[in-house]
Parts: C-alpha cells; sequence; structure tokens
C-alpha cells in the first residue's frame, strides 16, 4: 500500500467535508479508517489497499450530504491514481456496503467490506457516537427526544451485528456507554417531579 495514495486520500477528503460539522466529517473518516486498519491487523488475509481507501471515502457520496450517483466523488479522486479498474471497483463495492440506511443489518460479501462496515459502525457508538448523534440532530433540527429515538432505530443493534472479532471486543465497552447514557438521560428527564443528581 502507498503512503503518498493514502496522504492524498486525506487531503482529498479534507477538502470535500471542509465546513461539515453535522458528524459525517473528516474527523469521523479518519477516526473510521483508523479503526478499519486496525481491525485488518488483526485479520488472516484481507486487501489492506481497499480496505484503507474504502474506509477514508466511504462517505464521499453519501447521500445525506452529496448528490451524486455511481460513487462519483470516490471515482474522481481513484481514477486519477495507479489504480487498476478491478481494485476501483472492489473499493466502491465496499463502500456502497457500508451505509446503515441502505444495507440495514446485512453483513457485507467480502472481508474488506466488512472491516469497513464494523469500523464505520463502531464509530457510531459509545461516547464519539453520541456526540455524533446529538450534532447531526441539531444540525438538521431535531430535537433531543428525537435524536434519543436514533439510539433505539439503530445505535443500538450495532454490536450484534459487528462482523469481525476485533469489532465485536470493541464494540462491548461502547455498546455498554451507550446504555448507560441512556439510563442516566431517562432519569434525568423524568415527569415524576423527583430531581435526580
Amino acid at each position: 500500500m502507498s503512503d503518498s495514495i493514502i496522504s492524498a486520500a486525506k487531503d482529498y477528503i479534507s477538502e470535500l467535508f471542509h465546513g461539515n460539522s453535522g458528524g459525517h466529517d473528516l474527523a469521523h473518516s479518519l477516526r473510521v479508517y483508523n479503526l478499519a486498519m486496525y481491525i485488518a491487523g488483526t485479520e488472516k488475509s484481507c486487501d489492506r489497499t481497499v480496505v484503507a481507501l474504502a474506509a477514508l471515502l466511504h462517505d464521499a457520496d453519501d447521500h445525506k450530504l452529496f448528490e451524486t450517483s455511481d460513487n462519483a466523488n470516490a471515482r474522481a479522486f481513484l481514477e486519477g491514481r495507479d489504480l487498476d479498474p478491478d481494485t476501483i471497483e472492489r473499493i466502491c463495492l465496499v463502500i456502497n456496503s457500508v451505509s446503515f440506511s441502505k444495507n440495514g443489518t446485512r453483513a457485507p460479501s467480502s472481508i474488506e467490506g466488512r472491516i469497513v462496515q464494523d469500523a464505520d459502525r463502531l464509530d457510531a457508538i459509545g461516547a464519539v457516537g453520541i456526540a455524533r448523534t446529538f450534532a447531526y440532530g441539531g444540525e438538521h433540527g431535531r430535537s433531543l427526544d428525537a435524536s434519543i429515538e436514533h439510539f433505539h432505530d439503530k445505535l443500538l443493534l450495532l454490536k450484534d451485528g459487528m462482523s469481525t472479532r476485533a469489532a465485536r471486543e470493541l464494540a462491548r465497552s461502547r455498546h455498554a456507554f451507550l446504555e448507560e447514557f441512556l439510563a442516566r438521560y431517562e432519569s434525568e428527564t423524568a415527569q415524576d417531579g423527583v430531581v435526580y443528581g
């Protein structure tokens, strides 16, 4: 794997996500990349170039952020590099297998896809996941209670859908923190007139 293409991909997404503060930003993509590379290091065989580039570019064409089709932003970067067409297609296939809104709990068919999907979903839970939920909710005018619904609709489902052993291990404590936060939130917002400290 070439360090120069990874550096160039980081520069590219830095420009692409400039000004985004809703949780799908450069910092998120870099965390997903770091998590994906950690998980890849625990797997016996995977294409680390595909994992790295798919992780960095996984939100480059997210429908919540961009009005593109056929991975146009990701392809604009990948096709200008020293990559063969088959590798580009494999990267785009992984990118397309990550989104929860499009794939639900379905696991990708490739190990590379499972790694990147797990990494993305790990960043949706735990302390960072909570922060991202409220950042996104605030950006889109959601009330606190509406953002809390997102925990039940998606976040609490993610732990049991992790495909790799490393991700399952990381997910346990992050999931526990979600449950702890929800219990605390519910106690502090209880309507029984009792003030909880």
